[in-house]
């Protein structure tokens, strides 16, 4: 089939009730990466950063399954993904899961192929580690990023057995490469006891702004949301990158995930949050640590599957009802 033939919608639950045909994400076509798509939805399979829970590499496959049930019209913004981008399963990234090193220079090559087509992107990992080679590719093309990060966890933290890439470190190195911004850099769902204060001392040394799950139940959601900065010309913002860490999630919410953290957000208010962040040019998401051998009833790859409608919303993103 030429590209040009190409339906850039899901195959027909009718014709293929949602529990049958090949899996990809949101039953969209599979295609190659330089097809005439806008936004590629693509998987990177690979948890060797993890520090605890292993099982990242499956998600992929996982939230291909879980988006069966997915569809296109976001009745809170009044958009219908198909009819207003061309979106696509563009496959997975290849990686190595014997060798880091391997994995980064892969992904980077992926990704580079990716910003040299022009192509908008959201990828499901993999473990948050995997996010560090995606900027490193994004920032050859767009310079220092803004960073929205959704985690339980600071992502700052030092090397662990002398390895300095670990899924704990993302925002520290993407920090001291200047990849991003700090100044345009927000984190979201933070929580839970640390080793000692000096885990702070990174996001406090840049000065980046780190959001707890207290300020959003304290203060009431509604504050919070009226509080968000906007990622748009009127504050100079760059380019902007999503980095959505399922744990960032209640447990309750999201079961399977490499590093579970009690006291976090509920699915309802992440998608308030996501809905109301003002963006005027997302370059690129990512959706990290879901672990299916650790899920229960397709709860967290359900709940990634919500995660990647909204971003993709963000996408194509108009103003809320």
């Amino acid at each position: 089939m030429k590209s040009d033939d190409i339906k850039y919608e899901p195959i027909s639950g009718r014709e293929f009730p949602r529990f049958s045909a090949i899996k990809t994400f949101f039953r969209l076509p599979h295609v190659p990466v330089d097809a005439d798509y806008d936004v590629g939805l693509m998987g990177i399979p690979y948890d060797g950063g993890t520090s605890y829970r292993p099982g990242a590499r499956f998600a992929p496959t996982a939230v291909r399954q879980a988006s069966s049930v997915g569809r296109g019209y976001n009745w809170a913004r009044g958009t219908h993904l198909w009819s207003s981008l061309r979106f696509a399963d563009i496959g997975d990234c290849p990686t190595v899961p014997v060798d880091q090193k391997m994995t980064y220079e892969r992904i980077e090559k992926f990704f580079g192929q990716l910003m040299k087509l022009n192509k908008r992107f959201v990828s499901v990992g993999g473990d948050h580690s995997t996010t560090l080679p995606v900027l490193r590719a994004l920032h050859k093309k767009y310079g220092k990023l803004a960073l929205i990060h959704f985690d339980a966890h600071l992502d700052t933290y030092p090397a662990a057995w002398d390895c300095e890439y670990h899924h704990g470190t993302f925002v520290r190195h993407a920090l001291v490469e200047k990849l991003i911004d700090p100044k345009h850099t927000l984190q979201i769902g933070l929580r839970g006891p640390l080793v000692d204060e000096n885990d702070l001392k990174v996001a406090r040394d840049y000065k980046i702004r780190s959001t707890t799950v207290d300020d959003i139940r304290i203060g009431g959601l509604e504050k919070f949301i009226a509080g968000l900065p906007n990622f748009d010309e009127s504050s100079k913002c760059p380019p902007t990158y999503i980095s959505f860490d399922i744990d960032c999630l209640d447990p309750s919410c999201a079961p399977g995930t490499g590093t579970p953290v009690p006291g976090g957000l509920t699915t309802y208010e992440t998608q308030r949050i996501l809905r109301a962040l003002k963006i005027q040019n997302l370059v690129g998401a990512d959706i990290v640590e879901v672990s299916p051998p650790f899920d229960h009833a397709e709860i967290t790859a359900l709940a990634a599957v919500d995660t990647m409608f909204e971003l993709m919303g963000l996408m194509v993103q108009k103003k809320l009802r």
